[in-house]
């Protein structure tokens, strides 16, 4: 059996943005704020512009891709993946023939079918049954082709009370829903998703999952962009890493998984002082993180269920103005196993120093053993001042959670829950038992 065909082939494809930059002299006074916008409207009137006032214009370009190669065959399911601000969803952008290259080539053979942000080719105005129309003959489907799919397409988006609703008034779980649907069931030869099937529930997105593992094993191709690194190795058979705008790696699927988790758990060594991947306006930052014990000596690793702390130190050029610190916890294939959050527990702190210490206290941390990562953001009521991906990993090793004499051994678990049972030995005395509970505490 022959080698299957490349349905998508990319050569030294390239992609650059021109950002524009707009700074203008900054009134210190009420006084000449005014006489600034008089001038400003007399320069207008006049047609004129006065070089010592007008604003200072810079360009700066900003390669969102370089030099990116691949190929893709026919029938293949490929993952592609990397942080954000990595380039993914301008690849996908220009393999859907959304934006062109600034160089390269791109050829693809057969119908794409692409669902990249939500909504994206809908038409607001138009009813959801308007719109699968719409987005059938976009693709290049005849009236009869897509009548012979639509109660399919009804079906699986599970938003048959609003289909003459217009689209504008829907959610955006409901527009997901609708998109996914006409995207995956008119037939492409390639199917494109990127990260939006995040916005839907859990159950559609399992939904969603299935009907690609069937676009697939009908021998179709699929390319499908997550940071769910679980659903991305549960479904693809190949990864793309894209990272920084370049290609990285590209392989089978556990080999480039593998090496891009630990890439993330690599990056926690590095010290944060001079990290630089980083987002925010930098207006305050991280500069230490710590794993504590509750009496603050520094420790490696911590006993399922044993208390610990995590510190983060932060430095800033002024005041925290209502801050708040969120904290993510990653296991070993990047799974969001918990959000930790100042807002949750504490009424909200209206001012930080510039500099200083926010401490997290964990009484009793509910992880199976392993190794575990942590994301960190600072904001204010500025917006995001600082966010960093793995400022630290941690090690949990088996403890006592359940205080038995029988500590459980664990296999593949991510959490523990405090639970209790009661054991009857018949239905009749599990009966008298809940009756005489119900007695005791006098509830009708």
């Amino acid at each position: 059996m022959g080698e299957a065909e490349s349905v998508i082939s990319v050569e030294s494809l390239c992609k650059k943005y021109v950002l524009r930059h707009e700074a203008e002299k900054q009134e210190t006074s009420l006084r000449e704020a005014l006489s600034g916008g008089v001038r400003s409207v007399a320069r207008r009137l006049l047609g004129k512009a006065t070089s010592a006032s007008a604003p200072v214009v810079t360009r700066e370009e900003f390669w969102a891709l370089q030099d990116i190669s691949f190929e893709v065959k026919r029938g293949s399911v490929v993952g592609v993946i990397g942080r954000n601000g990595a380039g993914k969803s301008t690849l996908l952008k220009i393999l859907s023939r959304i934006t062109e290259p600034t160089s390269g080539r791109v050829e693809i053979t057969g119908r794409v079918s692409s669902l990249l942000e939500v909504g994206t080719g809908f038409h607001p105005e138009l009813t959801g049954r308007e719109n699968i129309f719409l987005n059938g003959a976009i693709l290049g489907m005849s009236r009869q082709e897509i009548r012979r799919k639509f109660d399919e397409i009804v079906a699986f988006s599970e938003i048959e009370k609003f289909l003459d609703t217009p689209v504008k008034r829907y959610s955006s779980g409901m527009y997901v829903r609708l998109a996914f649907a006409v995207a995956a069931h008119l037939e492409p030869e390639i199917l494109i998703i990127d990260e939006v099937l995040a916005v839907g529930d859990a159950p559609f997105q399992k939904k969603c999952l299935g009907r690609m593992r069937d676009v697939a094993g009908e021998g179709r191709t699929v390319l499908f962009v997550s940071h769910n690194m679980a659903a991305v190795q549960a479904l693809c058979t190949e990864a793309i890493w894209i990272h920084s705008g370049r290609l990285e790696k590209k392989g089978h699927i556990d080999e480039v998984s593998q090496t891009y988790l630990q890439r993330f758990m690599d990056l926690s060594t590095k010290p944060i002082k001079t990290r630089e991947d980083r987002r925010g306006s930098g207006e305050a930052r991280f500069t230490n993180v710590t794993f504590e014990s509750p009496k603050g000596c520094p420790v490696s690793f911590v006993l399922s269920g044993a208390p610990c702390v995590f510190g983060f130190e932060y430095s800033g050029s002024r005041p925290l103005r209502a801050p708040v610190l969120k904290m993510t916890i990653y296991n070993r294939i990047s799974q969001a196993v918990t959000h930790l959050n100042t807002t949750f527990h504490h009424e909200k702190i209206e001012e930080l120093p510039a500099s200083g210490l926010i401490f997290c206290h964990v009484d009793r941390l509910p992880l199976a053993p392993g190794t575990y990562r942590v994301n960190a953001a600072l904001a204010d009521s500025s917006g995001l001042l600082d966010h960093l991906d793995s400022v630290m990993t941690f090690v949990v090793d088996v403890g006592n959670y359940y205080r038995t004499d029988h500590p459980p051994t664990f296999h593949g678990d991510v959490c523990l829950v405090d639970h209790s049972w009661t054991m009857h030995g018949s239905v009749e005395s599990a009966s008298s038992q809940s009756a005489a509970s119900i007695n005791e505490s006098g509830a009708l």
